[in-house]
């Protein structure tokens, strides 16, 4: 194999639900985690199932302060000396609930600028969700990129314009409405999370990706399932069935692949 082949982006979904979410990213020069919402050993764990080893990752980017997103942070941080990015208002956010961590780790990545981590370029947006200052990352490598899109009440016109035509996408596809009405969270959460600030659902992640996807797009990873409002398969079939009626077809236009809580996606070339 050349050089040049290898020159390649890779991915792994780790976890993604709500209850947990890690994503591993690597380009030759660079290996990184977007979100660290699960423990430490079972991130690690995570990692050895792909033959990969936290040892060797070198930036953590942090979306947002809640737990699901922020929980091994502090202990990953700690232990593997990585590089820590978020923006300023996501570090006050999550401050107590990550410890310390040694300033040199510490870095300002602020909302819709771009930095450039070895031979990796990442993009960063503003979503609208109820968190100090939620934002999500484009990570580009050797004229491919990934998307990575998991907690927002709707996707706007200008992130569309931001994430148009990705190479791969991790979109939120967290509950089902009509099993989210009908469940048992009280009232006030089920709002939550329809609301504005709150998830996009299967239909609504289905809708963002007619919206954005492209000649490119040859990957997409529904994430951020809710273990209590969704399922995989009805997830998977709205996605399918809708990109259906707009003439796309997966497995023929694009991979359509499901993720889980804690069993990673394996490690793809986008």
């Amino acid at each position: 194999m050349t050089a040049k082949q290898e020159d390649n982006l890779k991915v792994s979904v780790l976890a993604s639900s709500s209850s947990g979410n890690v994503t591993y990213i690597e380009t030759p020069q660079r290996h990184v985690l977007v979100d660290a919402g699960l423990s430490g050993k079972k991130i690690a764990n995570l990692m050895s199932s792909i033959g990969r080893n936290l040892d060797n990752v070198d930036d953590l980017l942090v979306t947002h302060e809640h737990s699901d997103h922020c929980r091994g942070v502090g202990v990953l941080a700690r232990k593997y000396h990585l590089n820590v990015y978020a923006n300023g208002k996501t570090w006050e956010a999550m401050a107590k609930k990550i410890g310390k961590i040694p300033a040199e780790q510490c870095h300002i990545f602020e909302m819709g600028s771009t930095k450039t981590l070895g031979d990796l370029d990442v993009e960063s947006f503003g979503v609208s969700h109820d968190a100090a200052a939620a934002q999500f990352y484009q990570l580009h490598h050797n004229g491919h990129s990934f998307v990575v899109l998991t907690d927002t009440g709707y996707v706007s016109n200008r992130v569309e314009g931001i994430i148009r035509n990705a190479s791969g996408y991790l979109i939120e596809c967290n509950h089902d409405p009509e099993m989210l009405q009908m469940g048992a969270y009280p009232w006030s959460l089920k709002q939550r999370i329809l609301s504005d600030t709150g998830h996009l659902s299967n239909e609504d992640g289905a809708t963002a990706l007619i919206d954005v996807l492209g000649n490119r797009t040859k990957k997409i990873y529904l994430g951020h399932r809710s273990q209590d409002n969704n399922i995989k398969e009805l997830a998977h079939l709205t996605v399918a069935s809708i990109m259906k009626e707009h003439d796309l077809s997966v497995d023929h236009d694009f991979q359509l692949f499901d993720t889980e809580p804690e069993k990673a996606t394996k490690l793809t070339i986008i």
